[in-house]
C-alpha cells in the first residue's frame, strides 16, 4: 500500500507543481535551445516571456502541456516509488534499522537510486514537451506540429524506437545527481528546522511530540523549496545540454550529436555563461513548485493514508 500512494500522491502533487511550475520550464527552454550561428534572440527570461506573449498570447507559454502533464504525474509518482524502493534497498543491506529514522546519508543515495530508474521515464516525455516547446520556423512561421501525436509520430519515423531517448545521457546526469539533492535537501532542511524549533521547547515531551508530528506549513514550504532550487541549479548544465538536443530539427543532421559533442559545440560557442542559460528563472520557478509538490505529497499521505 505504500507504493501504491507513492504512485497516486506523488501524481497529483507533480500534476499541482506543472500547473505553477510550467510557464517558467517553457521560457527556461527557449532560452537554452538558441542557436550556434546566430544572435541570440532573447536577452534574458524577462525578454523572452514579452516576446512570447507577443506572438502567441500566454496561452503559448502553455503550449504542449498535455504531455507534461502526464509526464509530471509519472516522473513525481516515479521518484517517490523508487526513492521508496532505494529506502527497502538500504534496509535489506542491514546498514540501516528500520526502527530508526535514515541517516542523511542514505537518504541522499535514495535520492540517487531514485533519479537513475526515473530518467528512463523521463526522457521520452521531456523530448516530446522540448519539441512543441520550442516549435521549428522558417521565416517566423511554426511548422512544426503542437500536439504530441503528430511530434511522437514524426521521431519514430526517423529515428525508430530508440529515438525517443535522445538525450539520455544529460536527463540521467540531471536526474541521479539532482535527485540525490532534491531528497537530500529536503530531509537536511526539515531536521534543522526541527533542530531550531527545539529550542522553544520546555521538556522533552514537547521535543518529541515535535519530532512525531509534521513541521508547520511555512517550514514544509521552506524545505521543499530548497529542495527544488538545488535540484535545478546543481546540475543545471546537464540540463542545458539534452535541451539543446532535444530541440534540434527532426530529421537534421545536427540531431545525431552526442552529448559529449553538444557540450564542447556550446562551449565554443559561449562558454560557461552558455550553460546557465535560463538558470535563474529555472531556480526561482522551482521554489513554490517544489514546495506544494511536498506538501501536497505529505499532506495526502498524513490525511488520506491507504493502509
Amino acid at each position: 500500500m505504500d507504493s501504491v500512494e507513492d504512485i497516486a500522491y506523488g501524481s497529483v502533487a507533480g500534476i499541482v507543481g506543472k500547473y505553477i511550475e510550467y510557464p517558467f520550464d517553457t521560457v527556461k527552454v527557449r532560452l537554452q535551445s538558441q542557436p550556434d550561428l546566430a544572435p541570440p534572440r532573447y536577452k534574458g527570461p524577462l525578454d523572452c516571456f514579452r516576446k512570447s506573449i507577443r506572438s502567441d498570447g500566454l496561452i503559448g507559454l502553455y503550449r504542449g502541456i498535455s504531455a507534461p502533464l502526464v509526464g509530471a504525474a509519472l516522473e513525481t509518482s516515479s521518484l517517490f516509488f523508487f526513492e521508496g524502493i532505494g529506502r527497502e534497498t538500504v534496509y535489506k543491506s542491514g546498514l540501516c534499522s528500520r526502527d530508526q529514522p535514515l541517516p542523511l546519508g542514505a537518504l541522499w543515495f535514495t535520492g540517487a537510486f531514485s533519479g537513475v530508474f526515473t530518467s528512463f521515464i523521463l526522457t521520452p516525455i521531456e523530448l516530446v514537451k522540448c519539441k512543441i516547446q520550442v516549435p521549428d520556423t522558417e521565416a517566423g512561421v511554426v511548422k512544426a506540429p503542437l500536439r504530441p501525436l503528430p511530434v511522437i509520430r514524426d521521431i519514430y519515423r526517423h529515428y525508430g524506437i530508440i529515438g525517443f531517448w535522445h538525450g539520455q545521457v544529460g536527463t540521467l546526469i540531471r536526474e541521479a545527481g539532482g535527485c540525490a539533492a532534491w531528497f537530500g535537501f529536503k530531509e537536511t532542511t526539515t531536521k534543522l528546522l526541527r533542530g531550531f524549533n527545539e529550542r522553544s521547547a520546555s521538556s522533552q515531551g514537547e521535543i518529541d511530540k515535535m519530532w512525531a508530528e509534521p513541521l508547520p506549513l511555512w517550514q514544509q514550504a521552506v524545505a521543499g523549496a530548497s529542495a527544488g532550487m538545488s535540484y535545478n541549479f546543481l546540475f543545471f548544465p546537464a540540463d542545458t545540454v539534452k535541451s539543446r538536443m532535444q530541440t534540434t530539427p527532426i530529421g537534421g543532421s545536427i540531431g545525431n550529436r552526442s552529448f559529449v559533442e553538444e557540450t564542447v559545440a556550446l562551449w565554443k560557442q559561449a562558454g560557461l555563461r552558455g550553460f546557465y542559460r535560463g538558470c535563474g528563472i529555472t531556480v526561482l520557478r522551482s521554489a513554490p513548485s517544489s514546495a506544494f509538490i511536498f506538501m501536497v505529497y505529505d499532506g495526502l499521505k498524513k490525511h488520506f493514508p491507504m493502509q
